[in-house]
């Protein structure tokens, strides 16, 4: 059995399981971040930001926590 198979992943999407773990970024906080990101850029799609996203924790050593919800905002909204 495969120990590291995530039984209760929040997003059955892949992009969104990459993104969201649980050492990373809550699902509650992820929320709110994608809700003010689509608020300040209605054109984006939810997988542009996603991509924003993860760029942003690229950038960031791999991580997002440490960084508040308003840092990612700037960060992200640059690369969007």
């Amino acid at each position: 059995e495969n120990s590291l198979h995530k039984t209760s992943a929040p997003f059955s999407t892949n992009s969104y399981d990459a993104f969201i773990s649980p050492n990373t970024l809550n699902l509650s906080s992820f929320t709110k971040l994608m809700k003010k990101l689509q608020e300040i850029h209605p054109e984006a799609s939810r997988d542009k930001i996603v991509d924003a996203l993860l760029e942003v924790r690229k950038n960031n050593k791999g991580i997002l926590s440490g960084l508040s919800i308003n840092s990612i905002v700037k960060r992200t909204s640059v690369i969007l």
